[in-house]
């Protein structure tokens, strides 16, 4: 626990405490901020559940990175330009057309492009990740959701955050894989039976601006709206014991290199969920008592 940190969940009778990350694209920087306040609070999760950019942040925590050192990786590489163009270029083998699939919509290569962004901290294989992790990616013709919490931890990551407008669906033990957001944009139910606090981050967002927006930005919007639909359908059946949605609107899904701007919008969370999770700890120890 930090000098400055509330109440540790350090005891072997405290209760115990799973995050859903959800999905978002580049607003999915905003679970840092998340991650952070945990840190703070010197709390270790006990499992994580991830869609999409949700599964790629989560799978930094799983391995063991703190909250700090996840944003330091984000601001040095996809936060600079001039630091993912470098990476793009010299992306191999061949030509940078080759490696990422072409320079189609729907045709980029998002395995190829991940081996260039992933920090060299996340392991190969679920197995040596130091919290257990489980990824959402939706199975394309079975029309169903498919965890992913064994095996390879790359092809994983990549089938939960292909985003279909984007990315080449990815192949999984003979399975088409594309984005878990779709199916489950906050994969939060899968943690009830693993922990006493469930924490669920909605980084969705909605559409935000004036006026008719252009195709790409109606395409993107449609995406969110529907997606916001499941999520007020499933907190209708069953609410996460503390549900978050930072202030992302303002941001596109594609917005990477504006992960500074989503950091600092993000971080006014930090104290809101230090103070839901004191005041779950202290219901929940009542309980106990009781």
């Amino acid at each position: 626990m930090t000098d400055n940190a509330t109440p540790s969940l350090s005891k072997a009778n405290d209760p115990t405490v799973a995050i859903a990350l959800g999905a978002g694209g580049a607003r999915g920087f905003a679970h840092i901020s998340v991650i952070e306040a945990l840190d703070e609070m010197g709390i270790r999760p006990v499992c994580i559940a991830g869609a999409s950019m949700g599964a790629l942040i989560g799978a930094g925590m799983a391995a063991g990175m703190r909250g700090r050192e996840i944003r330091e990786y984000v601001l040095e590489t996809v936060g600079k330009r001039s630091t993912v163009a470098n990476r793009l270029w010299n992306l191999g083998p061949g030509t940078m057309r080759d490696a990422l699939g072409g320079f189609r919509l729907g045709q980029f290569n998002l395995e190829r492009i991940l081996a260039a962004f992933l920090p060299p901290e996340l392991p190969a294989d679920f197995s040596a990740l130091r919290i257990p992790l489980k990824v959402v990616t939706t199975d394309y013709y079975a029309q169903s959701e498919s965890i992913r919490e064994e095996g390879a931890l790359h092809p994983a990551l990549a089938a939960s955050a292909a985003i279909p407008v984007l990315f080449m669906p990815v192949e999984i033990d003979g399975r088409i894989m594309v984005d878990g957001g779709i199916v489950n944009p906050v994969p939060y139910e899968h943690l009830r039976p693993l922990a006493d606090i469930v924490i669920a981050v909605d980084v969705v967002g909605a559409p935000d601006g004036e006026g008719v927006p252009n195709r790409f930005d109606s395409l993107f919007g449609a995406s969110q709206l529907m997606m916001q639909s499941m999520i007020a359908l499933k907190l209708k059946l069953s609410k996460p014991d503390i549900f978050l949605r930072p202030p992302v609107n303002a941001f596109r899904v594609l917005d990477f290199v504006k992960a500074r701007q989503v950091l600092e919008a993000a971080d006014g969370v930090k104290d809101d969920l230090k103070r839901q999770i004191e005041t779950a700890i202290e219901v929940r120890l009542r309980s106990a008592i009781a």
